[in-house]
């Protein structure tokens, strides 16, 4: 009898404790409308609102966002002003290039190195190494970043970050476009 439950629970718990282990793909988004071009989207200026939130789900800190962001040919820049809730201020300027198959490259100065990206329908993944300063330290971390555009004007940003492997928190952004 206690086999046959052992034997139960583990049939019950296997498909939850799978699904912890698969990963989203990007072609499952081919078909997703409307489709995200990035030079069209990140045209203009946008606001962005968002939280980090460590790995225990506490929200660790608030913050918004003002880009300004143009595009010439296949070259782009995203001007990022950050303002955090205890009255900080950061900036980031991506510079980011278009190549063939929805592929993106870009580059920032506290971006370690080249993020590499694509789009496929309304999704976009973005994965880079981002030099992150903490109390007086400066860390590299990896971001898993996915944005999914909603419609023309809000697109949602859901990013992982992680040293080593290990899951160190999550990111979650809204962006709005703002009428012309």
């Amino acid at each position: 009898m206690m086999q046959r439950r052992l034997l139960l629970s583990a049939a019950v718990a296997a498909p939850v404790v799978l699904s912890g282990c698969a990963s989203q793909s990007l072609d499952g988004y081919a078909n997703e409308k409307p489709v995200l071009d990035l030079a069209q989207y990140f045209n203009g200026k946008i606001d962005a609102y968002g939280i980090f939130q460590d790995r225990s789900g506490q929200i660790a800190r608030r913050f918004t966002v003002v880009m300004d962001c143009s595009w010439k040919g296949k070259e782009g820049v995203l001007d990022e002003a950050f303002t955090y809730s205890d009255g900080t201020t950061q900036r980031r300027i991506w510079r980011l290039t278009k190549h063939a198959d929805g592929r993106y490259t870009g580059t920032a100065d506290d971006v370690v190195g080249t993020a590499n990206g694509q789009t496929r329908g309304n999704a976009f993944r973005w994965t880079y190494t981002l030099a992150l300063p903490v109390d007086g330290k400066v860390y590299n971390v990896d971001l898993d970043d996915w944005m999914y555009l909603i419609d023309d004007r809000v697109m949602l940003n859901r990013a992982t970050m992680s040293k080593f492997g290990v899951r160190l928190g999550e990111i979650t952004l809204s962006f709005t476009k703002r009428a012309a």
